[in-house]
């Protein structure tokens, strides 16, 4: 005995209900957490815009390349003091296949770093087709270069530590052009948002001081890593 057809309209009705309720769900939460972004800015005297296309193209390396960013939604621009003087920032999320996986703050420091350098969380699955070269285990995280021997220049004990003092929601901090950027979840709100900004400033003090003399220090030195496909079978 077949089933009756009324039955099948009720499963697509119910299933296209469903639908709507959860693209309904998203849109609040995405509604809110533009709102909360643009009252942020505004609080800071920052400006925002709500999509830029070109932003996230800026990037290749990181939470970027790894989501396969398209665009930067919910984009807030302005500058932070640190302890070596005013940088100019990014906060933005990174929109992929019409989802938000991620937010991205990004400092900029004062001069293009001589290697492109990713730390992550070894919790992470951070593999992705076109990942630079495995350095080893770097504190809490792996490190990888296109340079290594520029990346242990710039890897030093004190990075290290700063970089293990992000705290395990933020899956990946790398260095890419002049900037330090590193991703957090996408539901971090603007008091999580402003101490990683802060925690950025940091790195982006240790590895582009304005005394230069301030370079000097213990330097990382890698060990020997296992194939990186063995990190995480």
């Amino acid at each position: 005995m077949g089933i009756p057809t009324w039955v099948w309209f009720v499963i697509a009705a119910v299933a296209l209900v469903a639908g709507l309720v959860l693209l309904a769900a998203d849109r609040t939460r995405e509604g809110s957490r533009n709102r909360e972004r643009m009252r942020w800015a505004d609080l800071r005297g920052w400006q925002f815009v709500e999509e830029d296309e070109r932003l996230a193209k800026q990037w290749s390396a990181g939470a970027i390349g790894y989501f396969g960013a398209e665009a930067a939604v919910n984009v807030v621009a302005g500058s932070t003091f640190t302890s070596d003087g005013r940088r100019p920032v990014f906060v933005f999320d990174i929109e992929a296949g019409g989802q938000i996986p991620a937010v991205v703050v990004a400092v900029r420091c004062n001069r293009v770093h001589p290697a492109l350098v990713e730390l992550w969380l070894a919790s992470v699955p951070f593999q992705r087709p076109d990942m630079p070269e495995l350095l080893g285990p770097v504190g809490q995280r792996y490190a990888f270069a296109d340079d290594a021997e520029a990346a242990r220049r710039v890897i030093t004990q004190e990075l290290v530590d700063a970089a293990d003092a992000l705290g395990g929601d933020v899956g990946v901090a790398w260095l890419e052009n002049e900037w330090v950027l590193a991703s957090a979840a996408p539901q971090a709100g603007p008091s999580r948002l402003e101490r990683l900004l802060r925690d950025l400033g940091e790195i982006a003090d240790i590895v582009d001081p304005f005394d230069e003399d301030a370079e000097a220090g213990r330097h990382w030195q890698a060990p020997e890593a296992a194939p990186q496909q063995d990190r995480h079978a």
